[in-house]
């Protein structure tokens, strides 16, 4: 069975994303490289355990971490476990192996500080690229949505009446997300400004390039990372630490973590409660200060 059978069977059936099922693609025909510069063999099916190892051995030589590693076996196994299901293989050769061991990243979120220094900041553009930044800010701010999932938003998915919007999340699942009134307000403050663009030839996405073309994720990358650094020192500053921040902002302020579960679109509590680190530690700092025991 071809490695194309397999990503079609991931897009169509498991309803991947497109860059998740190229992402695969690359790791399984990285390791198909691997054999058959090693081992004169490009057979996936033929391959033993050790023919595995040998190439996990590689890229730890070539210091590829440990967490990068796991994810090219994962993207292997899953492509083994197809064949498995299609009747073309009969034994997983990764059946019994174990992922190699990574130290937990923990995520510092932006402040609110930050991020109200950031939106503050943006209060004085008032062109279109202006009000487009502040709304993809303050969306994934008061949302947590994902970067992808900001970029796929069209208009059908906003409801400004009952301030809701409807996010495709992964694997096309879909949930609702209230609005705060300042993030409507925002979003016809930039609606104003994109309908005075000479071309709009995306109609029916949300948000746009100068151009009027569907925005990218590079370029919303390009736009959280240069508005923080500005503001934060924080090492990272991407739109994934403006969703920690959404999440760890909720749960200190006594959210529900099934409520911010829903938020996120995350599958399982487990997903979720990563980002109950810095909740404690805020805990923490709220129970030394206020515990008649506790030093001051």
């Amino acid at each position: 069975m071809s490695i194309k059978s397999f990503t079609e069977y991931l897009l169509l059936e498991k309803k991947y994303s497109k860059l998740t099922v190229n992402a695969y693609q690359k790791d399984i025909e990285a390791f198909q490289d691997f054999l058959h510069l090693e081992y004169e063999d490009s057979v996936l099916v033929n391959v033993n355990y050790s023919q595995i190892r040998s190439w996990i051995v590689s890229l730890v030589e070539g210091e590829i971490t440990n967490r990068s590693i796991n994810r090219k076996i994962s993207a292997l196994n899953s492509y083994y476990k197809f064949l498995l299901k299609v009747g073309d293989l009969e034994v997983n050769p990764l059946a019994k192996h174990k992922a190699l061991k990574t130290s937990k990243k923990i995520q510092v979120p932006f402040s609110e500080a930050e991020i109200n220094e950031v939106i503050d900041e943006l209060n004085h553009d008032k062109d279109f690229e202006g009000c487009r930044n502040k709304l993809i800010i303050e969306l994934f701010y008061s949302t947590g949505i994902r970067r992808v999932e900001l970029v796929e938003i069209k208009w059908f998915n906003l409801d400004l009446m009952n301030k809701t919007l409807k996010v495709l999340g992964k694997r096309n699942k879909e949930r609702y997300v209230p609005l705060l009134d300042s993030v409507v307000s925002s979003i016809k403050a930039y609606r104003q400004q994109r309908e005075l663009l000479d071309v709009i030839e995306d109609e029916e996405y949300l948000f746009l390039t100068k151009k009027g073309v569907k925005i990218y994720e590079t370029l919303v990358y390009r736009i959280i990372n240069e508005y923080f650094s500005k503001t934060s020192t924080k090492v990272k500053k991407s739109p994934h630490i403006l969703r920690h921040s959404f999440a760890t902002h909720l749960l200190n302020q006594g959210a529900d973590l099934n409520a911010v579960k829903e938020l996120l679109g995350h599958s399982s509590l487990a997903a979720t409660q990563v980002y109950t680190h810095n909740s404690i530690a805020e805990l923490k700092k709220v129970y030394s200060k206020a515990h008649p025991r506790s030093k001051k």
